[in-house]
């Protein structure tokens, strides 16, 4: 087992880092993780909402890579010294029939999608106090750490609207919406 512990801002040694960098910077991050095994499962996006995207001071959202050795079974136990400071999100996991152009419409994208799920993630910052900036958390793969999937939606089901309960134990510890 590795030794894990926070480490100073990237931007506090390199300030002017650029997101490209930080991108340049996660694809090196990812690669070990695959010269460790894993494989690429798909990619997570970051700073989705309007208010996210001011509270850290972006206008696009970011994206980070998922790895087969970052996924936990539904129902699985998820074994907390493989982290820093762990924190969940819940999410909405989509299952594209194909790859993407880059420069499709909403209407075709949406088209792609062969199904969705509900999804958990569990992010960790590997910044001190889980302070970080854009760059810092796009070359940290977006926080990335592990990830729940559970069974797909039904076909016709509204996802705008979508309540979820995170449970440990069997006790509910948080609640959320879709729409957030």
């Amino acid at each position: 087992m590795r030794k894990r512990a926070p480490v100073a801002r990237i931007v506090d040694r390199h300030p002017d880092l650029t997101h490209a960098d930080a991108y340049a910077i996660q694809e090196k991050v990812v690669a070990r993780r695959l010269g460790r095994g894993g494989r690429m499962v798909g990619i997570k996006m970051g700073l989705t909402s309007r208010a996210k995207m001011q509270q850290v001071g972006v206008n696009e959202a970011i994206w980070g890579r998922l790895t087969s050795d970052m996924s936990v079974e539904e129902g699985g136990a998820v074994e907390s010294d493989r982290f820093i400071h762990p924190r969940t999100e819940p999410e909405i996991a989509y299952l594209l029939g194909r790859d993407l152009a880059g420069d499709e419409t909403p209407a075709a994208i949406a088209a792609a999608v062969e199904a969705a799920m509900p999804a958990l993630e569990i992010i960790d910052s590997r910044y001190r106090g889980f302070k970080f900036g854009p760059a810092d958390v796009i070359a940290d793969n977006t926080s990335a750490a592990g990830f729940v999937v559970g069974a797909p939606f039904g076909r016709n089901i509204d996802l705008s609207n979508l309540g979820i309960v995170l449970e440990v134990d069997g006790r509910p510890v948080q609640t959320g919406s879709s729409a957030a």
